[in-house]
């Protein structure tokens, strides 16, 4: 009797784990939010400072560059992120 419990256990979490049953209790977490900003000039306007990346990825799309954290980044003719050293060395990100 001990062997058939055992055995229709073993059955029943190979199920769960083959046909993906574990899904159903599993609770996906999604990003579904995107930063809307309350004033436009700090959307429109790539050299105002911003902390937050959504707003950040969003300019440098609409502009081609974007003041973040201080750094002002730019997007090359290839489509590659660089920001400007002291120096004035392009430094890729």
């Amino acid at each position: 009797m001990a062997i058939l419990f055992l055995l229709i256990l073993v059955l029943f979490i190979l199920a769960f784990f083959l046909f993906g049953i574990d899904k159903f209790f599993k609770k996906k977490l999604t990003k579904k939010f995107f930063y809307k900003p309350e004033n436009k000039e700090v959307e429109l306007n790539p050299d105002i400072n911003t902390l937050n990346w959504d707003l950040h990825k969003f300019r440098l799309d609409k502009f081609k560059r974007s003041q973040y954290k201080g750094l002002t980044f730019f997007v090359s003719s290839e489509n590659k992120i660089y920001y400007l050293s002291e120096e004035g060395d392009k430094v890729y990100c």
